[in-house]
């Protein structure tokens, strides 16, 4: 990850963290439950763009270097990360 993308993230999850702590507040103060879950949601939306953004990354620099490249072992290991991250998530 290029030291742009990464500053990127960095405020991406620093946005998200001040989110977080709003929603403590909220639970804290007794917000309206469905106030609250909206701000969860929007939380959860801001970490599966980060998710996303550095899966992009990932895809177009590790994985596809793996792939070009001539170790057929390496190929296996990012195709393997890949997929268990997939399982792991559609088990959540």
């Amino acid at each position: 990850m290029d030291a742009h993308q990464k500053k990127e993230m960095i405020t991406r999850l620093k946005s998200v963290e001040g989110h977080v702590r709003g929603v403590q507040r909220m639970m804290d103060e007794d917000a309206y439950c469905i106030d609250v879950i909206k701000q969860v949601m929007a939380v959860q939306r801001a970490l599966d763009k980060v998710n996303s953004l550095i899966l992009d990354n990932h895809l177009n620099t590790c994985v596809t270097t793996a792939i070009r490249g001539d170790d057929p072992n390496d190929r296996q290991r990012v195709i393997g990360e890949l997929l268990g991250i997939f399982e792991t998530s559609r088990k959540i």
